[in-house]
């Protein structure tokens, strides 16, 4: 505990101070300061003007990481016949349909991406209460749904990052790891603040994008000057 103490201490007296800084100075001193015995990741934060309780402020997409996120993503895969086989082939780590959706049921979550046919939707409904609070439900609009089972599990496994809106406007998510160069960080946060500000909802009001800060798994955040990380 002693050591964690000394090298929380020194990280965040190596952030005090810093505030508004440009990605390429901000993810310099996010990987200086990963220190853990593990690969850190690198998260980002982005306070957004939006009140999810509206559906029209709901702010929700996709972007495909152009350096990927650095981390093994499990992909289960709700359907039958030809497609679970194209599922398979494709790399799901689980296939099924009844089955998985009872295994689901029993309180076995064992993936961090869950892909449908459209066919198999009125099974999947079904576990609303169990997938949606956990952001899995797959849903059409993030391409979870969909025919073309191949795409969505190589895209899944290939670095591709869901985002929604928290209940407080803030959408976060990983956007690699602390061992990735600096080069292949700046360019995956900026992959990521890019997606969200093309999600912005028609009925944002005001500033749209707030705030942005990055952070490793075990460090201090810092923020980001909003113009550095929406101006390539």
């Amino acid at each position: 505990m002693a050591k964690l103490g000394k090298r929380t201490a020194a990280a965040r007296e190596a952030f005090a101070g810093k505030a508004d800084l440009t990605v390429e100075e901000a993810v310099a001193l996010v990987k200086a300061n990963a220190n853990a015995k593990f690969d850190e990741t690198v998260e980002i934060a982005v306070n957004l003007g939006v009140d999810p309780r509206h559906a029209d402020q709901m702010v929700r997409g996709v972007v495909g990481l152009p350096n990927g996120t650095g981390k093994s993503v499990r992909v289960a895969v709700f359907a039958r016949g030809p497609k679970a086989e194209e599922a398979q082939a494709a790399g799901a780590d689980i296939v099924g349909a009844e089955d998985l959706m009872e295994t689901i049921q029993g309180g076995t979550i064992e993936f961090d991406r869950c892909i449908a046919t459209p066919d198999m939707m009125p099974v999947v409904g079904r576990l609303g209460k169990i997938l949606g609070p956990r952001n899995l439900m797959p849903n059409p609009k993030v391409g979870t749904v969909t025919m073309d089972v191949k795409a969505a599990v190589e895209a899944a496994k290939g670095g591709e990052v869901q985002f929604k809106v928290e209940k407080a406007g803030v959408v976060h998510a990983g956007v690699g790891k602390a061992s990735f160069d600096e080069a292949k960080l700046v360019e995956n946060i900026r992959a990521f603040v890019e997606a969200v500000q093309k999600a912005k909802p028609a009925g944002a009001k005001g500033a749209y994008m707030k705030k942005i800060a990055i952070s490793s798994t075990m460090g201090p955040g810092v923020s980001l000057n909003i113009d550095s990380a929406t101006n390539n």
